[in-house]
């Protein structure tokens, strides 16, 4: 059985081609420099009261299977930062490595979707590239919600 922990920690490990900087949960930095971009975030909550999603949901939702194994359903966050909001030309150029990104980030998870066997089922995920806060500032990016599925 493996632990919420371990999947988390799995996450931040995933090899994203063009990625300068994987946090995890221990490392996640106050605020973030242009230099530290682009950068992956593993965040199993929310970042502000409102939601990165337009659809809502519950974070945690469990369901036992009578004389099955038990499971909870996660969902996690992992956030690509591109670069701050007022850097550059604005929008139009970061859009164009931003989405080179994005298909790095989808081909990276396309080759683990179970995160190294910690997830029973391989992982839904919803995709949403926009302006994100983080620290102090606000970044270009793109919101990666996981769904798991792990044995309670």
């Amino acid at each position: 059985m493996a632990s919420f922990r371990a999947a988390l920690t799995q996450l931040a490990a995933l090899n994203v081609s063009g990625v300068r900087n994987n946090y995890d949960l221990d490392e996640l930095p106050s605020s973030l420099h242009s230099a530290q971009m682009p950068a992956l975030l593993v965040l199993p909550i929310e970042l502000k009261a409102e939601r990165l999603f337009r659809e809502r949901k519950d974070s945690l939702q469990t369901a036992t299977f009578s004389g099955g194994a038990k499971t909870i359903y996660y969902i996690v966050t992992h956030l690509l930062l591109v670069a701050p909001a007022e850097s550059g030309l604005g929008l139009r150029s970061h859009l164009p490595g931003l989405v080179d990104l994005m298909d790095s980030y989808t081909a990276a998870l396309a080759a683990d979707v179970t995160l190294g066997d910690q997830l029973l089922a391989p992982a839904r995920v919803g995709v949403e590239p926009g302006l994100f806060p983080y620290g102090e500032r606000e970044f270009y990016g793109c919101a990666f919600r996981h769904t798991w599925m792990l044995e309670t």
